[in-house]
């Protein structure tokens, strides 16, 4: 089964892989020959640093081994190849694949296509669930539970998927604040304060100020603000340096706040706060790769409890218009169906299945 989104995962799966990454951290050699003889295909259409050499050390590291490419260029999707195509074509020679994409909704494609299991490394500003597996890891193992915070996040909130993705875990867990603090132009967007925010009774509050925000949070989970999300340069120099965290303004914050990044950082985190006891990205980053060999050992075991999707039964309908969303697969690889699931039968609702655009009633308002 794939990995697409991090609701494909229950609860009590995130704690068996967080179970299961801590007994790697504590016994490394029992996991060194867990995948002696599988191969992890990384389709890398975008770049990459720590998401990719983290599937590629996780699965070394299991003893199985890596094929792939970290950029497109070097793909047959220079040549027009479909994700569709490509996922069916490494099924043949490969055990799992680990996809990212600038266009929203192609793990779902692949997964779709593929006979083996797709997880989802970054979707344009979609969803990066596994980012969110280490996210959850990294508070977990930091602050010894994952309820009763307050969780900020700083930075680009609008493009953000690894934002999107750890507020839709949190929103499980009881107890949780969310504090969100953006540039107005950068705000999260409504799907998200929809589907887990308000439908979750979840408390939040949106603010300006980092430093208003600081004195109250518990976790601080910085963003970069990403460039290569925005169709404007002009509009990105201008919001570019909005928020840097220093140790000044850390000097407001409680002495055990846990800062999070995703990585990479540009300006947004001063290299000063690295030293500090709370700069917590680092080993964020290492725990990913933790998180990233429970999972691929969850993903092929016997396939009796993988992981993946569970929708079921949700009602969809099928080409009866075209997703709007410029970013979604869809507006670039023609023959897929346009598919909508409904999210909400009172207002009649649906979204692109592929990249959760709101398309509002199915079929006249579409």
């Amino acid at each position: 089964m794939s990995l697409i989104d991090i609701f494909d995962m229950t609860v009590e799966e995130l704690y068996g892989l967080m179970e299961t990454a801590s007994d790697i951290i504590e016994n490394p050699g029992k996991y060194s020959e867990k995948c002696k003889g599988k191969k992890l295909a990384t389709l890398f259409f975008e770049p990459s640093t720590r998401t990719r050499l983290s599937f590629e050390a996780a699965m070394l590291e299991l003893g199985g081994s890596v094929l792939g490419f970290s950029d497109a260029s070097t793909s047959s999707a220079t040549k027009g190849e479909s994700v569709a195509d490509t996922a069916h074509m490494i099924s043949c020679y490969a055990d799992i694949i680990a996809m990212r994409h600038p266009k929203e909704g192609a793990p779902y494609v692949a997964a779709a296509n593929a006979t083996i299991p797709v997880i989802n490394a970054g979707d344009g500003g979609h969803c990066h669930p596994t980012q969110t597996l280490a996210d959850l890891f990294t508070i977990y193992r930091e602050k010894g539970r994952l309820t009763n915070m307050t969780v900020g996040f700083c930075g680009d909130l609008k493009y953000g998927r690894t934002v999107h993705s750890l507020i839709a875990a949190l929103s499980r867990y009881e107890g949780i604040n969310i504090v969100l603090i953006s540039p107005e132009e950068l705000a999260i967007p409504q799907y998200v304060k929809d589907d887990y925010l308000d439908k979750k009774a979840m408390p939040y509050v949106e603010c300006r100020s980092l430093d208003e925000a600081l004195p109250g949070l518990d976790i601080l989970y910085m963003t970069r603000i990403q460039g290569e999300r925005f169709d404007s340069v002009e509009e990105y120099e201008r919001l570019k340096d909005s928020y840097v965290l220093t140790p000044s303004n850390l000097s407001l914050a409680k002495d055990h706040m846990c800062i999070l990044h995703p990585l990479p950082r540009v300006n947004e985190i001063s290299v000063a706060v690295d030293k500090d006891p709370r700069a917590c990205y680092f080993k964020q980053a290492l725990n990913g790769k933790y998180m990233r060999m429970s999972l691929i050992l969850k993903q092929l075991g016997d396939g009796q409890d993988a992981i993946g999707v569970k929708e079921s039964g949700i009602k969809t309908v099928v080409n009866l218009k075209h997703c709007r969303n410029p970013r979604c697969i869809t507006s670039t690889e023609q023959e897929l169906d346009h598919i909508f699931k409904l999210v909400n039968a009172e207002t009649a609702e649906y979204r692109c299945v592929y990249c959760d655009a709101v398309h509002g009633t199915v079929p006249e308002s579409l």
